[in-house]
């Protein structure tokens, strides 16, 4: 069951929390409350509750779980932030893939913190970013910088190998011969393929895929 209290002058800092667990939910708010100047002023249970409360308390920090049923703290992140652009999200969650990550900070998270980090270190983190810091778990910190680096498009196999024949100098026709496909097929892996990397022609699309590594 989730519960919320009103705006109120002398808050402090006011926090959202939401998360489809209750226990984890009591949790983070008995951490959260034993901090001077942080008030708990709502607990959601899911990313919908999360968002529609979010409209109307209008908190400072909402913590948001990544995994919810109905709605994921990415594409709650995403509604929030468009409906209270001053109100900052800090994913909490057990997830740490890159693409996770990555997928969170460009939705406008403003930070991403594991499950398993100290008092302090939520404590801290909420601090942080009411102050406009993005806030970032250390073991998650080269992971960011990986999935931002990599931020390549995903050819396909048969597009790899398309592209690779391109730039060893063959035609569409011998490469659809290498390959055991037709001539059309061969262009419309190329059409895909320019596409993803945001070329207009087969040389391009060749080098841009060599100087991302993905040949």
């Amino acid at each position: 069951m989730t519960n919320h209290t009103e705006p109120a002058a002398g808050d402090g800092l006011r926090v959202l929390l939401a998360d489809d667990h209750p226990v984890v939910r009591e949790g983070l708010c008995a951490i959260l409350e034993s901090a001077d100047g942080i008030t708990v002023v709502g607990q959601a249970g899911s990313g919908e509750e999360a968002v529609a409360l979010a409209a109307r308390l209008e908190p400072d920090i909402v913590l948001l779980d990544l995994r919810m049923g109905d709605m994921d703290g990415v594409a709650a992140t995403g509604h929030i932030r468009r409906g209270c652009p001053r109100t900052k999200v800090v994913i909490v969650t057990t997830y740490e893939s890159d693409a996770d990550i990555l997928r969170a900070v460009e939705a406008g998270a403003a930070g991403y913190l594991l499950k398993g980090s100290s008092r302090a270190e939520l404590i801290n983190a909420v601090l942080a970013a009411a102050r406009g810091e993005t806030v970032l778990t250390p073991s998650l910190a080269g992971k960011l910088v990986r999935a931002r680096t990599v931020d390549v498009p995903q050819l396909s196999e048969r597009e790899c190998e398309v592209l690779r024949l391109v730039s060893q100098g063959l035609t569409n026709a011998e490469i659809g011969r290498k390959l055991f496909i037709g001539e059309a097929t061969v262009k419309t892996h190329l059409l895909r393929a320019y596409r993803k990397l945001d070329v207009t022609d087969r040389t391009a699309a060749a080098i841009t895929a060599l100087e991302r590594g993905l040949l």
